[in-house]
């Protein structure tokens, strides 16, 4: 903030009318308060010249309150003591318990010499514009005449021009970036919203969308677009009004336009909107859908967030990176995230592109979005880093394809939805849900990693154990925050024994049936509108609900190998550089032992191990031994060795 003349004239005004008022005082006739007198009076005589205080806080603040000359004068009085310590010191003497402040009986003296002058100061001081919008509270010991006079807090260095907030309150660094919003805020309700900013009107506009950040984003962008300065401040849950009056006489004093973030305590319970009803500009609320609970009798206007489309998000990412003009397609469809975050990772390539000398990429942004991603990815999730590829996967021919048509669907999704129109305003409509399904062991975990790597993002795997909670919400709660982070890292989701979660829905014959089942419909409409690519793994399919089933693109079913897939699992499992004996007979191995991969990828590495600790090649024998050990631990019986085979 700039440097401000006039509070310090008026501080220096106030301290000689002070010292005026000493001066009628018996006891200020010798002593430390004829000191305290002198001091006044010298303070006085260095009152700045007064000049234009268009940007000065205190014209800003009394224009907005419309205070009146008594107001801005007990406002003043009230800040002497932060102003210089000698009239701290000056106050403590005649205050009647020896606070260094100024009470309202000395107000009375300066300021109400009549007993009706002094009925309207009381009126001021109980029921004023100062004292209802938090610029100036009283004490709230010993009788009226000796309260104290305090000031909000940290309002006086604000008015004197520095940039001071209620301590722990300071505002948000979150940026504020207007490309690709351009469609969003021509919208009916977001013209309706900047017209109310643009004049003033004291209302308060609501701003929802799925998070809370991205909800904070938007009111930011309303405020800039509108041509005012937007100051954003977390509210959270059982903030003290005091303290949220005093954030909002922060912004008037520095001509910004407050915008609030609503943190509720825990979800699903509600975040209240603050009592703005002594606020006379607008103010702008952001916070999550259905999360805030709006009274009073102050107007609200609701803007509802919905997702960039395709349109915004190509115009975003031209604005962001023109070099990558030609790109801009391929990151909209891609990369479905707000103008703040796709600003950062517009950044993040630059400076990567820059340290090696050469042009961004679309594969800079995609890889500082996962990075920035993974740096708050939630606690139920495991993320992985894919390393599989195709040449990994062994499946029949129609699992194969159904993989590879997933991965198509998502790299033509802008063409078929956008160019095309295909399911034009649905929520979802860029996600694709699949399930695998089939015998542990088949592939499924492998299938997902491998898409994963395919498409050049990480794979997110739910730990159930941390998802589901035995308390009520919870686990809607930890559901929410793993979709999110998903959607965030635009990483793939996994499910693994999905059934665990996405069950049957029961009868209800007691609360705990009721609260399963509206886990169960929960999942159903967060997986139905989940903007990217969800694998459910279950081994018995007949326990899913079916209304999952009837909202999956592809149902992928794992079978166990038969002898084709089999040695082709063999020869993938055993590298190239693994010294196999002459004797490795794999499409014996292949026809006797009906195995899944899991158990031949087990088999083949523990007889590298034999084979090392023998100080030899891996031979027939090693994977026999193997293979055997394999089946003790499945519970299965081994189905004995090949003609002429030892183990």
């Amino acid at each position: 903030m700039a440097e401000a003349a006039r509070i310090e004239r008026e501080a220096a005004l106030m301290a000689g009318r002070l010292a005026a008022l000493l001066e009628r005082l018996p006891a200020a006739a010798a002593g430390p308060l004829a000191d305290g007198r002198r001091f006044l009076r010298a303070l006085a005589d260095t009152a700045p010249e007064a000049r234009a205080g268009q940007g000065d806080p205190l014209d800003r603040l009394v224009a907005a309150l419309r205070l009146s000359q008594l107001e801005t004068d007990l406002l003043v009085l009230a800040g002497l003591p932060e102003h210089h310590e000698g009239c701290a010191g000056v106050l403590r003497h005649v205050h009647p318990r020896g606070e260094p402040a100024a009470t309202t009986g000395i107000a009375a003296q300066l300021f109400a010499p009549t007993d009706e002058q002094r009925r309207l100061l009381h009126r001021v001081l109980v029921e004023g514009r100062l004292v209802r919008s938090g610029v100036l509270s009283l004490g709230d010991e010993g009788p009226f005449v000796e309260r104290s006079l305090e000031p909000a807090p940290a309002l006086w260095p604000a008015l004197c021009g520095l940039d001071a907030w209620p301590e722990r309150h300071a505002p948000l660094q979150e940026p504020i970036v207007l490309a690709g919003l351009e469609r969003w805020l021509t919208a009916p309700s977001a013209r309706r919203a900047v017209s109310v900013l643009c004049a003033q009107v004291p209302a308060t506009v609501l701003v929802t969308a799925d998070d809370e950040l991205v909800a904070l984003g938007r009111a930011a962008a309303l405020v800039e677009s509108a041509g005012s300065s937007a100051v954003q401040l977390a509210i959270p849950a059982g903030l003290p009004p005091a303290v949220v009056q005093a954030l909002l006489v922060h912004a008037l004093l520095r001509g910004c336009v407050p915008v609030l973030r609503l943190d509720p305590a825990e979800p699903p319970a509600l975040a209240r909107v603050p009592d703005l009803a002594n606020h006379p500009a607008p103010v702008v609320v952001a916070a999550r859908v259905g999360a805030a609970v709006v009274g009073g009798m102050r107007p609200v206007l609701a803007v509802p967030v919905d997702r960039l489309d395709q349109v915004g998000r190509r115009a975003m990412w031209t604005a962001l990176l023109p070099s990558l003009n030609g790109a801009a397609p391929q990151l909209a469809a891609r990369h479905s995230v707000e103008p703040a975050a796709a600003a950062a990772a517009a950044a993040d390539a630059i400076v990567a592109a820059g340290s090696e000398r050469r042009a961004p990429t679309a594969e800079d942004v995609g890889a500082s979005l996962r990075a920035r991603a993974v740096l708050s990815v939630s606690g139920a999730v495991r993320l992985m880093h894919p390393v599989a590829t195709w040449r990994d996967l062994v499946l029949r021919t129609d699992a194969e394809t159904q993989l590879r048509e997933a991965v198509a669907r998502l790299a033509h999704a802008d063409r078929v939805l956008d160019d095309w129109g295909f399911l034009a305003g649905r929520s979802g409509a860029r996600g694709v849900r699949m399930l695998f399904t089939g015998p542990p062991g088949t592939g499924k975990t492998l299938s997902a990693e491998v898409i994963a790597g395919e498409l050049g993002v990480e794979l997110l795997v739910v730990d159930l154990s941390r998802v589901v909670s035995k308390w009520i919400g919870e686990t809607e709660k930890n559901l929410s925050d793993v979709f999110d982070a998903a959607e965030r890292a635009q990483a793939v989701l996994f499910f693994d024994e999905a059934d665990a979660l996405f069950g049957r829905r029961t009868d209800v014959s007691d609360a705990h049936d009721r609260y399963a089942n509206l886990e169960t419909a929960y999942l159903l409409m967060r997986l139905e509108r989940f903007e990217g690519l969800a694998i459910l793994a279950s081994n018995l399919r007949h326990n899913l609900d079916p209304a999952f089933v009837r909202r999956l693109e592809f149902v992928v079913e794992f079978e166990e190998p038969g002898p084709v897939e089999r040695r082709a699992l063999w020869r993938c499992h055993l590298p190239e550089q693994a010294p196999l004996a002459d004797d490795v007979r794999l499409d014996e191995l292949a026809e006797q032992f009906a195995v899944v991969g899991a158990l031949i990828r087990n088999a083949a590495v523990s007889a590298g191990f034999l084979a090392v600790a023998d100080g030899g090649r891996i031979t027939q024998t090693h994977i026999l031994r193997s293979l055997r050990r394999e089946y003790q631990k499945a519970g299965r019986a081994f189905p004995g060795l090949p003609a002429g085979s030892t183990a």
